[in-house]
């Protein structure tokens, strides 16, 4: 068979798998007898039917009460709104644009309408932000939050992305809100013109997931604060010069906390910026990219439903100059005196 053919018959057979998800997800496909199917454990078990019917899908993380819109900044992006009913069964286009995910037998429909339920809130849209918003707007994550009191400069461009050389001197969460817009029209973002701090526990509290892509500890441990006494987890990542670190932090479900970790800032002088230091450009896209994907497996329910794991109590680091990754385990601290030692 010529190239052009073999080609027609790979559009044919996916043609034919998008219209499958599109009568599976609306509910109109019904068992085949002998049919089997792929559940997260790999071994092969009978399609559901009304004498075998489906396991019921993990819930989201927390309740979701509406975003607040203390410092809500306007624009184009402010505008998009996900759809009405964000439960119910995904439509034509959306069914099109995740269809690499819906195929994924962890993540399926099911935790593509989870994603698309999901309220996460992220704190910084720089260097770890950009890759970070990117991609869970392009993984379909219903209704984004994005913090940032910073403007773009000319010297972020050799890393945080989701900016151009025309978004110079605008604020970064206008910025970056436009850019998601015009990335994913079905995902609803608020950009906040401010930092986040320890006193928003409410703000953290109207979200499932917050991840932290700020740039220095102090503003980590802030973050963190909030999150404990929200009860909400928190994905963080850091990175210097050639390293990065990700951990998930959530002692309300039985690990540590940043401060478990890191209890105070270091002293001036020992922990410099990335101004100071230095950083690789392509650092945060990776770092970045690893934190974005705990944050699809924490909220599309394929850490709940066992066919994955977390970074809960644990934290990878990345060594990009030698090409080396490690994984450590992180335990809560007795008598932290932000979480208590309550994940121990």
């Amino acid at each position: 068979m010529g190239g052009g053919g073999a080609l027609a018959v790979g559009l044919a057979g996916y043609g034919a798998l998008l219209a499958r998800l599109r009568r599976h997800a609306r509910g109109r496909r019904e068992a085949q007898p002998g049919e089997l199917g792929h559940p997260a454990d790999g071994r092969p078990r009978a399609r559901a039917s009304a004498e075998n019917p489906a396991p019921a899908a993990p819930p989201l993380l927390a309740s979701s009460p509406p975003a607040p819109t203390t410092g809500l900044a306007g624009g184009a992006a402010a505008q998009a709104r996900p759809p009405a009913d964000p439960s119910g069964p995904l439509t034509d286009p959306e069914l099109d644009r995740y269809a690499r995910h819906i195929a994924l037998r962890e993540l399926g429909g099911a935790g593509q309408r989870r994603l698309r339920a999901a309220r996460v809130l992220v704190a910084g849209a720089g260097g770890l932000g950009a890759p970070v918003l990117q991609y869970l707007a392009a993984a379909g994550v219903g209704r984004i939050t994005l913090a940032d009191d910073d403007s773009v400069s000319l010297s972020n461009l050799q890393r945080q992305v989701i900016f151009a050389t025309a978004d110079i001197g605008r604020p970064k969460a206008l910025a970056a809100a436009d850019a998601l817009a015009r990335l994913n029209p079905h995902v609803a973002v608020t950009p906040l013109l401010r930092r986040v701090t320890g006193a928003d526990r409410e703000l953290v509290g109207a979200h499932d997931l917050v991840l932290d892509g700020t740039d220095s500890l102090a503003s980590r441990l802030a973050i963190n604060a909030a999150c404990v006494a929200a009860s909400v987890p928190l994905i963080a990542g850091a990175i210097a010069q050639w390293e990065g670190q990700v951990a998930l932090y959530d002692p309300a479900r039985g690990g540590p906390c940043l401060a478990c970790l890191f209890p105070r800032p270091p002293a001036p002088g020992l922990a410099p910026s990335c101004a100071e230091a230095g950083v690789v450009g392509a650092l945060p896209g990776v770092v970045g990219s690893l934190m974005a994907i705990e944050a699809i497996k924490l909220v599309g329910g394929v850490v709940a439903s066992g066919a994955g794991a977390g970074l809960r109590g644990r934290m990878l680091i990345l060594d990009g100059l030698w090409g080396d990754t490690r994984m450590v385990a992180v335990t809560a601290r007795p008598g932290c005196p932000v979480c208590g030692g309550r994940g121990a």
